[in-house]
């Protein structure tokens, strides 16, 4: 890995390193399970926001035994509706960044991915699942309600009956279960979790940019269009990453015999 730095703001929070392409961020509140508070929220969202121009994907993950328990709740009995509903928009604000930001991110999940660390890997493209990752949403129990995304992102992932049951119940979903309802997109073992991720950031990086950005910026809105209206943001879309340079070489290298057919793993 590259040399480790970190921002005034992250201190003991945000560990960020830099491996050529690939950007690792870790959350760094073990004792606290990962819980996110007010400044480890502003670290993410300051963090996207300034990525080095160098960095064509993003890996999070958690430092001990468990990726995100969440909001830490110790900020949040005594707030009013008016700060709630700014606190909410502050999480909103800094987990759009992760999905619609500049570059891939992929989430690396381990123990406990609950609550609001399961909002936030909701918010990343790619999730990477150790056997120990475990999914809940106790905000029911808690007479509370999801303010990081949850409601908008998960139920596209698991669907909206499966989000109410985890919500109303306090039932919690094993890694296996996860990967099988379509939470994570690989599922490896216990300290597997990071190689896999570096593995297929390293792999994406080597993408075309914009073929990367349109992915990760069109095909989710193109999915909540209209099918009309999708197929003709299809056509814009695939006419615009047609006409970029990086796209015209890696067509005339195919063409040529100088890049790799697709094949079976």
């Amino acid at each position: 890995m590259g040399a480790h730095t970190r921002s005034e703001d992250a201190v003991d929070l945000l560990r960020t390193e830099h491996d050529g392409p690939v950007t690792h961020l870790r959350m760094f509140r073990p004792a606290k399970r990962n819980a996110i508070n007010d400044a480890l929220i502003a670290a993410i969202h300051t963090a996207f926001i300034n990525l080095p121009e160098a960095t064509r994907v993003v890996v999070v993950s958690g430092e001990g035994e468990h990726f995100c328990a969440g909001l830490d709740l110790s900020e949040v009995s005594e707030r009013s509706v008016a700060e709630g509903i700014v606190h909410s928009r502050m999480w909103h604000a800094a987990f759009d960044q992760v999905q619609f930001g500049r570059v891939p991110v992929i989430s690396v999940l381990h123990g406990a991915v609950v609550g609001g660390g399961l909002e936030l890997a909701s918010s990343t493209h790619i999730r990477v699942a150790e056997t120990s990752a475990f999914y809940g949403l106790p905000e029911g129990q808690r007479g509370l309600f999801v303010g990081g995304g949850g409601s908008a992102r998960i139920p596209r992932l698991i669907g909206v009956a499966r989000m109410t049951d985890m919500m109303m119940t306090g039932r919690v979903l094993d890694a296996a279960e996860g990967q099988q309802l379509g939470i994570s997109q690989y599922l490896v073992g216990t300290g597997e979790g990071l190689a896999k991720g570096f593995e297929l950031a390293r792999r994406i990086a080597q993408n075309a940019p914009l073929s990367n950005f349109a992915v990760m910026h069109a095909l989710p809105r193109i999915a909540d269009m209209s099918q009309p209206d999708g197929l003709f943001v299809e056509s814009l879309m695939s006419a615009i990453a047609q006409g970029d340079e990086a796209a015209k070489e890696r067509v005339r290298a195919f063409l040529d015999g100088r890049a790799a057919k697709v094949r079976k793993a």
